[in-house]
C-alpha cells in the first residue's frame, strides 16, 4: 500500500492544516458511528443487486425505489416545476430521473450519467440444438468484454422477456429460485484434454464454444433438443419464432455476499456498472429540498458494447429530455436554449474502474493508481479527454469540503485502458468529468468492491448535485 501513496487524496480533516492530505485508507478517517453507516448503506445495494439482473431489471427496480421516494413519471408539462421529482423513461431500458431546481434549466444543472448493463451472454435467435454425448445446447453470443473461460462450470441463470406476435409479453427467469434447474458450460476434463492444452489464455474457448447444457432426456421418437422445444413451448405458450423477438441473457446463478471475514467488501456480478447507477439514483433521491439547479440522474443501457440503440447514450434520448424540460418551463424550446443549456451543465460520468490487484500489481501503475478502500476515482485518461482545469478543480472543491476520500486513475501505458459514456456527453459540449470507484475482478462472474468506496461514492454524488 505503501507504493500508492502519491495517487492517494483523502479530504482534510476538521483541524488539519489546510492543503495537507492524510495518504491513508478511507476505513482509517471513519468515526465508530461512520464505520456502522458504512456497513448498513451496503445492505440495500446488495438488495438491488439481488433484483437487477439485467438492464431492463435494474430500471424497473431503481423505478421502484424512485416512485417510494416519491418520484412519478413524466406526462406532462404541468409536472416541471421548482420541487418535482420526476421520471422520464426510455422503453423501460434507460431514464432521467429529474429533481427540478429554482433557477431555470437552461442556466446550468448537475448531472450523474452511468449505465446498468453488464457483461453476460446473449441467446442467439434460434438458440437450442442437439449436440454429441446426448445433450441439448443453447448457442449464445458474448455481450461486453468477458473472459470467456471464467463463464465455464459456473451456475447460470436464464433472465429477460419474450415478446410474442399476438402481444404478449412473457416474463423469464429460470436459475434464481429455490430448486430451479441453472445452466452450465461444461469444461473439458483433465483426463481427456491433452490436445486442448496449447490454447491461450484468451482462447481457452472459442466464441462458438460457449454452449451451455439445456437438456440431456431425449424422446422415444425425437432429439434432446427437440424435448426442450417441446418444454418451452409448453412452459410459455410461445412459438419457436416467438424466440426470435425475445432478450434472454445468461447470468451468473450468484447472489451479493460480503468478502473477508471483515465484510469490508461486497461481492457480486455486475457492479460494472449497476453500481454508479444505484449510487446516482440513491443520492439523487436522498437529496433534500429544492436545490437551486435542476439535479438529474441519467441511467443509459449497452454501454459495454459502445453505448450503441436508442437506450445507449449514444442515442438523442437526453437531447429530447432537455428539450422537454426546457419547453415546460414557460417559453417553446428552440436548438439554441437545448445547447445552452447542455453548455451549462455540469456532469459526472460514472463508471467503475480496475483496482490494483493484490496478485497481479504489475498490471498497474503505482502512482497513479486506484486502490479498494481509498475512496472515489478520479479518472486522468490524457489525449484529450479530460475536463479543462477550472471544472476539475470545481469538482474536487466538492470532495475536500464534504470531506471525501479520493484518489486518482491513470492505466499504465500500453497495458489498457478504458472509457465511458463521458464521450457522448462531452460532445454535447457538457463540462463532463469521469470518476468511479474501484473493482477487483473487474468484467468477471463475481466482482469486488469496497463498502468505504461506495459510500464515499454516494456521498460525492448527493454533494455534488447540489454544487455551487
Amino acid at each position: 500500500m505503501g507504493l500508492m501513496a502519491a495517487s492517494v487524496c483523502v479530504a482534510q480533516q476538521p483541524g488539519e492544516g489546510a492543503g495537507e492530505v492524510a495518504a491513508k485508507s478511507a476505513w482509517l478517517t471513519l468515526t465508530a458511528g461512520q464505520k456502522g453507516e458504512v456497513m448498513q448503506f451496503a445492505e440495500p445495494y446488495k438488495d438491488y443487486l439481488r433484483h437487477a439482473k439485467s438492464a431492463m431489471l435494474s430500471e424497473a427496480e431503481l423505478e421502484r425505489l424512485a416512485r417510494g421516494a416519491g418520484f412519478a413519471e413524466y406526462i406532462s408539462a404541468a409536472q416541471v416545476k421548482p420541487g418535482a421529482r420526476l421520471i422520464i423513461k426510455n422503453r423501460g431500458r434507460a431514464a432521467l430521473f429529474v429533481v427540478v431546481g429554482t433557477d431555470p434549466i437552461e442556466s446550468g444543472s448537475r448531472m450523474v450519467g452511468s449505465h446498468e448493463d453488464s457483461p453476460h451472454i446473449n441467446l442467439k435467435s434460434r438458440p437450442v440444438i442437439d449436440a454429441p454425448g446426448s445433450m441439448a445446447l443453447l448457442k449464445t453470443m458474448p455481450y461486453g468484454g468477458i473472459k470467456r473461460y471464467q463463464w465455464a462450470n459456473l451456475p447460470m441463470a436464464l433472465v429477460g422477456h419474450i415478446d410474442t406476435v399476438d402481444g404478449r409479453h412473457i416474463e423469464v427467469s429460470i436459475g434464481f429460485g429455490a430448486g430451479e434447474p441453472v445452466f452450465v458450460i461444461a469444461d473439458a476434463a483433465p483426463h481427456s484434454d491433452s490436445q486442448l492444452r496449447s490454447r491461450t489464455y484468451t482462447t481457452v474457448f472459442g466464441g462458438e464454444e460457449m454452449n451451455p447444457v439445456i437438456g440431456s432426456i431425449p424422446g422415444e421418437k425425437s432429439t434432446v433438443a427437440a424435448e426442450v422445444m417441446t418444454a418451452l413451448r409448453a412452459r410459455y405458450k410461445i412459438h419457436d419464432e416467438d424466440l426470435v423477438s425475445s432478450e434472454l441473457e445468461l447470468v451468473p446463478a450468484t447472489q451479493p455476499a460480503d468478502v473477508g471475514i471483515d465484510g469490508g467488501l461486497t461481492g457480486s456480478w455486475g457492479q460494472d456498472d449497476k453500481l454508479s447507477a444505484y449510487t446516482s439514483v440513491r443520492a439523487l433521491l436522498d437529496v433534500k429540498g429544492t436545490p437551486k439547479k435542476t439535479a438529474m440522474a441519467y441511467v443509459t443501457n449497452f454501454e459495454e458494447t459502445g453505448s450503441v440503440n436508442n437506450t445507449g447514450a449514444g442515442s438523442d434520448f437526453l437531447d429530447m429530455a432537455f428539450t422537454t424540460l426546457l419547453d415546460a418551463q414557460g417559453k417553446p424550446a428552440t436548438a439554441l436554449g437545448v445547447r445552452t443549456a447542455m453548455r451549462n451543465a455540469a456532469v459526472l460520468s460514472a463508471d467503475c474502474n480496475d483496482g490494483v490487484n493484490p496478485i497481479f500489481p504489475g498490471n498497474s501503475e503505482n502512482s497513479n493508481s486506484a486502490v479498494l478502500g481509498y475512496g472515489v476515482t478520479v479518472k486522468k485518461y490524457g489525449a484529450g479527454f479530460d475536463p479543462n482545469s477550472e471544472f476539475e478543480a470545481r469538482v474536487l472543491r466538492v470532495l475536500d469540503e464534504n470531506h471525501i476520500a479520493w484518489q486518482t486513475q491513470t492505466p499504465k501505458v500500453d497495458v489498457g485502458g478504458g472509457g465511458t459514456i463521458g464521450g457522448f456527453l462531452s460532445r454535447r459540449n457538457m463540462e463532463v468529468l469521469d470518476i468511479g470507484i474501484p473493482l477487483l475482478s473487474m468484467h468477471s462472474t463475481y466482482e469486488m468492491s469496497s463498502k468505504v468506496d461506495l459510500w464515499s461514492y454516494y456521498r460525492f454524488m448527493k454533494a455534488f448535485y447540489t454544487m455551487e
